[in-house]
């Protein structure tokens, strides 16, 4: 990153023609700047209209205008909106004026790792500012909101006080054998770590629910030829996204779907039939077919329940999620439902689509709204810091060694700190900051 004490500008909305076209700055410059092209400086915390004008005292354009003294801002510094209207070449002439009188372009994601680094967002929060703007149903993005407001950050918080008070007592322990005090028999230490334990695994569980809302689920449609794949797709969609023959063969390609289950955000990728003798073009979609296998999610084997040849399996990738699917039970008298894990379905009359659903639902480990999103860091820190702790707990149950269990909570600790940032290396930032836009 750049001098953090530049001031820097950005459009705040995105490129192109709209309504409404916002111009943030945020730095030391901000006052200065806001007499420069306003003639002086807005009344604190209220819209007022202004006419912005550039170095030579021509106007640029006319609209609402916000100050934010520092430290009561986003960023945490003084802050300067410029509300007006939504045009490129506009909103570029007032950026334009912003530079010349000594401000900088501003890096993606720089004002929210200026609200990081002034303590006004933890890093938790200003992901979710990200997760947010990109949130794909409507639960993803009222767990996004929660996460924004500190409720995933409050939840790892809390967790870490029970380290630090777990910590306290084990090492004054240590310091002060003369006390007398056999913490390792202290009936009240191990409750609390069995409460902490407990504590990890809602955690865990939350987070998880969490990644799923925020990251969806994506589903792979295999199977082989005139099975009902694209029957499948257009139902769960609800259009006909898929050409549907009874020509074997007919889908030669990829066709991906975004569908919505209960606010989960569901990807179905709808795959060319696996056959041995394929022609050389429906040869290439099978091959898309399996790479597509290789990142899915998990796998929705589609079975022609008229057909009693076993489903071929060996096709599929180890460690993917595999629901096998007997379609055209219109045909055979099956009765729709979930049984041993199967679904039985007709896509020609609907019956048992909402125990696949259901499946669905639970491939994806998702059982609901979640309380807040997680992101896959988050996820390996939450396991790592409960890694260290059933480590610490099990040297203490098994050898009485407090002074490994101390060393193990201090681990914990530490890696539950790199959730919010209250360890994190720069390179980190970098990273994380990235994904942002650049007004934001």
């Amino acid at each position: 990153m750049k001098n953090k004490d530049d001031t820097i500008v950005a459009a705040a909305t995105p490129a192109g023609k709209g309504g409404i076209g916002i111009v943030r700055v945020s730095g030391q410059k901000t006052e200065f700047i806001a007499r420069s092209l306003l003639g002086s400086l807005p009344e604190p915390r209220h819209a007022t209209h202004r006419v912005f004008r550039d170095g030579a005292g021509e106007p640029i354009d006319a609209g609402i205008v916000l100050y934010f003294p520092a430290p009561a801002s986003f960023t945490g510094e003084s802050v300067l909106e410029l509300h007006g209207h939504g045009g490129p070449v506009v909103i570029s002439m007032l950026i334009d004026a912003v530079l010349a009188i000594g401000a900088r372009r501003a890096e993606p994601g720089e004002f929210s790792r200026r609200a990081f680094l002034n303590g006004k967002l933890d890093l938790a929060q200003a992901e979710a500012v990200v997760d947010l703007i990109g949130s794909g149903t409507e639960r993803a993005a009222r767990a996004a909101l929660r996460s924004l407001t500190g409720e995933f950050s409050r939840a790892v918080d809390a967790l870490t006080e029970q380290l630090v008070r777990l910590r306290m007592h084990v090492e004054a322990a240590i310091d002060f054998p003369e006390e007398e005090i056999d913490f390792l028999s202290d009936e009240a230490l191990l409750r609390r770590l069995d409460k902490c334990e407990r504590a990890f695994k809602s955690l865990l569980s939350d987070a998880r629910q969490g990644r799923v809302l925020r990251d969806g689920f994506q589903l792979v449609i295999v199977g082989k030829p005139n099975a009902g794949k694209s029957s499948l797709l257009n139902l769960l969609s609800g259009q006909e996204a898929a050409i549907v023959t009874e020509v074997a063969g007919t889908t030669r390609d990829i066709l991906r779907e975004q569908i919505d289950i209960d606010g989960l955000a569901v990807e179905l990728v709808d795959t060319a039939g696996l056959r041995d003798d394929p022609d050389r073009i429906e040869a290439e979609g099978i091959r898309r077919a399996r790479a597509a296998l290789a990142n899915a999610d998990g796998v929705l084997w589609i079975q022609d329940a008229t057909d009693d040849r076993p489903a071929l399996r060996e096709e599929l990738p180890a460690g993917v999620p595999v629901t096998v699917v007997h379609n055209k039970i219109d045909l055979t008298g099956d009765v729709p439902g979930i049984r041993d894990g199967e679904v039985w379905l007709s896509a020609a009359t609907n019956d048992g689509v909402d125990a696949l659903r259901q499946r669905i639902r639970e491939l994806a480990g998702y059982e609901g709204e979640g309380t807040f999103t997680a992101r896959r860091r988050h996820i390996l820190a939450l396991e790592e810091a409960a890694g260290h702790f059933k480590t610490g707990k099990r040297a203490l149950e098994d050898s009485r060694a407090g002074d490994l269990l101390a060393e193990e909570l201090r681990l914990s600790q530490k890696a539950l700190g790199t959730i919010t940032g209250e360890v994190t290396a720069d390179d980190l930032l970098g990273r994380i900051f990235s994904e942002f836009c650049i007004g934001k």
